[in-house]
């Protein structure tokens, strides 16, 4: 039977094949270290879910929600923006609850795309900023996804040479997947020639919390001007370790806001109440909560340098997001991320997340992520070294959860 049109448009899903095989490694007994999915594994702070038991309590909060968010959800937002970054948002116009980020950007391609408009996209990256605009009738471009003194050039090229002219532009920074960090001085080159020329530029910055350098990444809003072209997206799901919450935002230009959640308001009525008042709890605590998360991933990152290092698996360590991004060892390039990932899966009982997966320029990486603890990072480096050594790794019993975590 003939697949519809939007389905025909994505291609396979790479990953898939990677979560197969994982599946049927452990049906046999095998111990998978799951570095592939970045799916934080760390708890919900707790005081987030006390006031999420706390409202739920009360029927009255298991009525419809709002689409938009309720009210002190988005003042819980804006505040954090003037503290955070120094943004003045108005939490009626320029702020919009999403049921995550990628929500969030697959609802503003379906509010702004008209079928053949061009998007510009860095490749690699994380898959719903292409998709979300294929599935809505746009055209990628891919664009470089280093923030360097080559970008503007990049995109000078790309307005002379799309017909017709690009609608938007997308960055991500911190990078998912290769955690690439902008400077504010990136930004104000991006948003003049964006306002020069009318594009509009979509900015997910869900990593911005999980840094380790000591210089916080900047927002596309701080720069004069970026109101006037600009939305940003971010998300609750790692800064608070709340991915199954699916809870992010929106915020940014009045108009595009508008869209947006014109269109969320034909097709959802918000996250559960309960779950909007505790995360706009959340927002307005002390902090403490956020910094104790970005220190155990510091750790991590770490361990998975120096350990993967010494089992000559060279891991660049990267500077912000919950991810290192890693060129396949030289002697395994040929095959591609896709075979190697499997191929890890099989002899080292790992599994990391194939690069092609985030477009064909990602091909010659693998992505890690830092959901497991150090015991753990530690033991998929061993099983590694003895693959790489050409010993595949004993099928052992699962380690029990560790307090590490």
């Amino acid at each position: 039977m003939e697949e519809f049109h939007k389905v025909r448009r994505l291609p396979p899903y790479v990953f898939e094949q990677v979560n197969r095989l994982k599946a049927a490694a452990r049906a046999d007994g095998a111990d998978i270290i799951d570095l592939g999915m970045g799916n934080p594994d760390l708890p919900t702070p707790k005081a987030v879910v006390d006031k999420l038991v706390e409202v739920i309590r009360d029927p009255r909060t298991h009525r419809y929600s709002t689409s938009r968010g309720i009210p002190g959800l988005r003042r819980a937002q804006a505040a954090y923006y003037k503290r955070r970054f120094g943004v003045t948002l108005d939490p009626d116009t320029q702020i919009v609850a999403t049921l995550g980020s990628k929500e969030g950007f697959a609802n503003m391609a379906q509010a702004i795309t008209a079928p053949g408009d061009i998007v510009l996209c860095p490749n690699p990256t994380y898959p719903i900023h292409a998709f979300g605009f294929i599935m809505s009738g746009g055209v990628i471009r891919s664009m470089p996804v280093v923030p360097d003194d080559q970008f503007v050039p990049a995109l000078e090229r790309a307005m002379q040479h799309s017909i017709p002219k690009p609608l938007a532009l997308i960055l991500n920074y911190p990078s998912n997947p290769t955690a690439e960090v902008a400077t504010l001085d990136f930004y104000k080159d991006v948003i003049a020639f964006a306002r020069k020329n009318e594009l509009i530029v979509l900015s997910d910055l869900a990593y911005s919390e999980i840094y380790f350098d000591d210089t916080p990444p900047p927002s596309v809003l701080e720069v004069d001007g970026a109101m006037d072209v600009a939305v940003e997206f971010t998300s609750m799901s790692k800064t608070f370790s709340m991915p199954g919450w699916r809870m992010g935002f929106a915020v940014g230009n009045e108009r595009l806001i508008s869209a947006l959640a014109r269109v969320k308001s034909y097709l959802d009525y918000g996250a559960f109440t309960p779950i909007q008042v505790a995360a706009a709890a959340a927002l307005n605590g002390d902090g403490s909560d956020i910094e104790e998360v970005r220190q155990i991933y510091h750790k991590r990152r770490d361990v998975m340098v120096e350990s993967f290092g010494r089992a000559g698996f060279e891991v660049p360590p990267p500077p912000a997001t919950m991810f290192a991004w890693a060129p396949i060892p030289e002697r395994f390039r040929d095959m591609g991320s896709l075979e190697f990932s499997k191929m890890l899966v099989e002899k080292a009982h790992v599994a990391v997340a194939p690069g092609i997966g985030f477009g064909e320029h990602g091909d010659g990486h693998v992505r890690l992520a830092l959901v497991e603890n150090e015991h753990r990072i530690r033991q998929a480096a061993r099983n590694i070294k003895r693959f790489l050594s050409g010993n595949a790794p004993e099928i052992a019993d699962p380690e029990p959860d560790s307090s590490s975590k």
